[in-house]
């Protein structure tokens, strides 16, 4: 099978089954599923969380509940622009400086509570937890097919915020664990290309898995897989793409 593939089985299974929350459908999105405050309070019971100041996260609903728990546990908390379309390109949400800290981490919120930074403001990330529609017990993800996760990740790793030793954790309903005991999918191998960004920790609501990853992550952008025009809609590539390379 195919990611696409994947994607579609997993997409129909979780809303077949009646397991999918809101926003509806779950397809073509990072899916919201019964159980994800489960999930997230198990995910804040690992030691990488407890070490964790500083929580890159991805904006969907299935990771609001593990926002708002890094923002009460005094974590600060960045979140990307949508599409990388602006030059400061994170929101950063400092809890110290929040009113209200169950609202401020909702994607149609943030905009309006948190402080707009370029990524030379993050600062070291300590954990990255990214949403996932599908991923595998050894750590092979899949997302929505937009690509924007891997960049982000990838941008931070060209300015050394992130490293290899980084901790990448991402919190799913079994279903979406391919090839695990209740996956939507049994019999799978994920297609894992050079810019994919591999799972440390796989966390359900009834389970943590640590993957120990045999797949190696990018060490910045993989200019050669994108076309010029894209470079050219987000400022942060546009403004690092490397000399003599047209984004026109």
């Amino acid at each position: 099978m195919d990611k696409q593939a994947i994607r579609e089985a997993v997409w129909d299974a979780l809303e077949e089954s009646g397991v999918a929350r809101f926003p509806f459908p779950p397809h073509d999105r990072i899916p919201n599923y019964e159980g994800a405050e489960r999930a997230a309070e198990r995910a804040t019971e690992t030691a990488v969380w407890a070490d964790a100041e500083t929580v890159k996260a991805n904006p969907d609903s299935p990771q609001l509940p593990l926002r708002r728990a890094a923002l009460r546990a005094g974590k600060t908390v960045y979140m990307a622009v949508p599409r990388l379309r602006e030059e400061r390109c994170f929101y950063e949400l400092d809890p110290d400086e929040l009113d209200d800290i169950e609202a401020a981490p909702a994607v149609s919120n943030v905009a309006d509570h948190a402080r707009q930074v370029g990524p030379e403001a993050v600062g070291d990330v300590d954990l990255v937890v990214s949403g996932s529609v599908a991923v595998t017990e050894d750590g092979a993800r899949i997302g929505k097919g937009e690509g924007f996760s891997d960049l982000e990740y990838a941008v931070l790793r060209e300015l050394g915020l992130v490293s290899e030793t980084t901790p990448v954790l991402t919190t799913v309903h079994e279903l979406q664990v391919v090839g695990g005991p209740d996956g939507a999918v049994a019999d799978v191998e994920v297609p894992v290309d050079a810019h994919d960004v591999p799972m440390d920790y796989v966390v359900t609501p009834e389970r943590t898995v640590e993957t120990a990853t045999p797949y190696g992550r990018p060490k910045g952008v993989d200019w050669g897989a994108l076309s010029p025009q894209r470079v050219a809609e987000m400022p942060v590539l546009a403004a690092r793409a490397p000399e003599g390379r047209s984004t026109e």
